[in-house]
């Protein structure tokens, strides 16, 4: 079902919003925005404001030289955006000052910047720094060598160490991957990974959270349509056969 790689997130996450043209640093700084902007957020709006700020030319110092209204309508309307222009400014003032506008290349530093949780942190590590971990999100080599990093046979697989997506978190209990239902990202993160070969780490992420935006919906998933249907304990309630 996911073997078109058609849904919003194959074409518009964070390692498609960046100017491949940029330099290095620039490019990593444009990754953390639009993970910044992502937070409650679908991918097609992130992907519009990252556009319209890029327009402009994204940098650190076009960011501190925006006006906080300016920099408001460009990133509209992302979930909580007024509080996200205070967090990006912030940041980018602190990248400016510590670290010669570049992003930090940890993730204790990443979740010290403002409006920075945990998985944008390791996200960011991933798509930005090419680190490795547990189960979450991935990217080619294209994606790898657009940022300045060292490459990897093509179309290889890259694992990131984040809390999964939440489109992850409920089908993996809506499949019962989870053995006891969890409560958290995190937790679901950890229960897969107790079981699931790590071979499979760098895959799932992504094919859930495709497979969450196209069929299994938050609210009415689309049973009825789903393969996956007679294999699926909530299906029954959910509305499948």
């Amino acid at each position: 079902m996911r073997r078109g790689k058609d849904a919003p997130v194959d074409q518009l996450g964070a390692e498609h919003c960046y100017d491949p043209s940029a330099p290095p640093k620039v490019r990593r700084y444009q990754v953390l925005l639009s993970l910044m902007l992502s937070s409650q957020t679908k991918d097609q709006v992130t992907a519009g404001a990252m556009q319209r700020l890029r327009a402009r030319g994204l940098t650190v110092d076009s960011v501190l030289q925006t006006d906080d209204s300016t920099l408001g309508a460009l990133i509209y309307p992302v979930g909580f955006w007024r509080s996200k222009v205070k967090f990006i400014k912030q940041t980018s003032a602190i990248l400016q000052e510590r670290y010669g506008g570049d992003i930090p290349s940890s993730v204790a530093e990443l979740v010290a910047l403002p409006g920075v949780g945990p998985k944008m942190a390791h996200l960011a590590m991933a798509v930005a720094w090419g680190a490795v971990s547990g189960i979450g999100e991935w990217h080619t080599r294209s994606g790898r060598a657009g940022l300045g990093l060292a490459s990897t046979p093509y179309d290889e697989p890259v694992l990131s160490p984040t809390a999964v997506d939440t489109h992850v978190h409920r089908i993996a209990n809506r499949l019962g991957w989870t053995k006891a239902v969890t409560k958290s990202p995190e937790k679901t993160r950890a229960a897969l990974e107790a079981w699931l070969p790590r071979e499979l780490w760098s895959e799932i992420n992504g094919l859930l959270v495709g497979f969450g935006q196209q069929t299994c919906l938050p609210v009415r998933p689309r049973c009825q349509a789903c393969l996956n249907r007679s294999l699926c304990p909530a299906a029954r309630s959910l509305g499948g056969s």
